[in-house]
């Protein structure tokens, strides 16, 4: 698939955008693709170097600069700061996509309380603590949009992670309860749950030939799935041509069975 998608949704022109995560992997496919959109884009990343090439790329063909802001995102003041920060750069928020996350494999009896916490603060607080933070400047725009990022992980009784599928479940229940809260200031949160993403990380860290090709017979459409076909579910998301809806979650795995 090509690596630029030509998806026009002309209402996110010039609308700020908060990413977070987005300086790798399906985040950095969002942020290219908001920039290519002409939205004043902002996002949050903990590795300077990928972020920082990002913006330097991406600055060529830009109608604005992309803001980077570093922070952790277990730190929940360095959220609201950051959130804060991407709203003053970017003119207002209309669009936040909470897309950063930490799929790393765990063993059920190596977890511990420590890593527990911090696996679900990475995977699941921190994404309601950007949704507070940012609702305010979404509720001034008058059209805001959330889109969190879950996952099938939890769909597929997968034990090497059972905190970051808790986590996956947990961010659809939290993008309901938030559909609720916010519909009255006219701020619509729906969710993404992708399938198996071959992403450069993952090919590094957990998957093999044998594993992608195992992943894509279950699948109906017979490719991999890379982090661009994340981009038009996320854009129709954040966009007008999704003004009806809300609480709602598309999943995108290409058919897995």
């Amino acid at each position: 698939m090509s690596s630029h998608p030509s998806f026009r949704f002309a209402d996110l022109e010039d609308r700020g955008v908060l990413i977070t995560g987005g300086g790798s992997g399906i985040g950095a496919a969002f942020t290219r693709a908001f920039a290519r959109q002409g939205a004043r884009v902002a996002f949050i990343d903990r590795a300077e170097g990928p972020s920082e090439a990002l913006v330097s790329d991406i600055l060529r063909d830009s109608r604005h600069p992309v803001t980077y802001l570093k922070a952790d995102l277990r730190d929940m003041n360095a959220v609201e700061d950051a959130v804060a920060t991407a709203a003053e750069r970017c003119g207002g928020l209309g669009v936040l996509v909470n897309n950063a996350g930490w799929d790393d494999r765990h063993e059920l009896f190596d977890v511990t309380e420590a890593y527990w916490d911090d696996n679900q603060a990475i995977n699941l607080k921190q994404m309601f603590f950007a949704a507070k933070a940012a609702a305010p400047h979404l509720k001034a725009d008058g059209s805001g949009a959330i889109v969190n990022l879950s996952s099938i992980a939890f769909l597929l009784n997968m034990g090497s992670l059972p905190s970051y599928a808790a986590a996956k479940a947990g961010i659809l229940g939290l993008t309901k309860s938030l559909a609720g809260r916010l519909g009255p200031d006219n701020i619509r949160v729906n969710a993404i749950l992708p399938g198996m993403v071959v992403t450069e990380r993952q090919k590094e860290l957990w998957l093999t030939d044998d594993s992608i090709s195992a992943m894509i017979d279950r699948q109906c459409l017979k490719r991999s799935l890379m982090a661009e076909d994340m981009v038009g579910p996320c854009l129709f998301l954040a966009s007008t041509a999704s003004a009806g809806m809300t609480a709602q979650w598309l999943t995108v795995d290409g058919g897995t069975l």
